[in-house]
């Protein structure tokens, strides 16, 4: 299969969020998991002063884009520019351009594949965050996300959590 990139993605302005939720439901309808792997409209936090009083406010890094990580097909591609708000893609003529990991590092997104030498069905235990040393089975790898997805007991219950990589170390 082709390697996913990052790709930047025209919209309307004030039209981000909707784009946004709209491929990401189209992803769940058409199970292109596995080819649109992650939507991003990037923020960044600006402390605004009104009235003498500060507030965090969540501001858009680059109205009227939104970044979608993907594998470029024509399929992934129709999806994307047919969808309501999407003017289209960044790059020459109608052939969109993926971004460098140069590029992606000066936004703040990370690029790092981690190999890893677990499969379905291993135990591991999570290493960090709200699950740490817990104990779990793997249900799912998702190459594209860096995570795992290991069903943890609460309450009496099996429940899947997803955790990253770097958060859960084999048995």
């Amino acid at each position: 299969m082709a390697e996913a990139n990052w790709y930047v993605v025209h919209t309307y302005s004030g039209y981000e969020n909707k784009v946004k939720a709209d491929i990401e439901k189209t992803v769940e309808n058409r199970k292109l998991h596995d080819l649109i792997l992650e939507v991003a409209v990037p923020l960044e936090s600006v402390t605004e002063v009104r009235n003498g009083a500060k507030k965090e406010v969540q501001k858009k890094l680059f109205p009227g884009y939104v970044l979608i990580n993907m594998v470029m097909t024509d399929d992934t591609w129709y999806v994307i520019r047919n969808t309501r708000g999407v003017t289209g893609f960044v790059g020459p003529g109608s052939k969109p351009v993926p971004l460098t990991p140069a590029e992606m590092a000066s936004l703040g997104i990370e690029v790092n594949n981690i190999v890893v030498d677990f499969e379905v069905g291993d135990m591991v235990t999570v290493t960090a965050g709200v699950w740490k040393d817990t104990v779990g089975v793997i249900k799912a790898i998702n190459q594209g996300k860096q995570s795992v997805t290991i069903n943890v007991d609460m309450f009496g219950r099996e429940t899947p959590v997803e955790l990253n990589f770097t958060e859960v170390k084999k048995m």
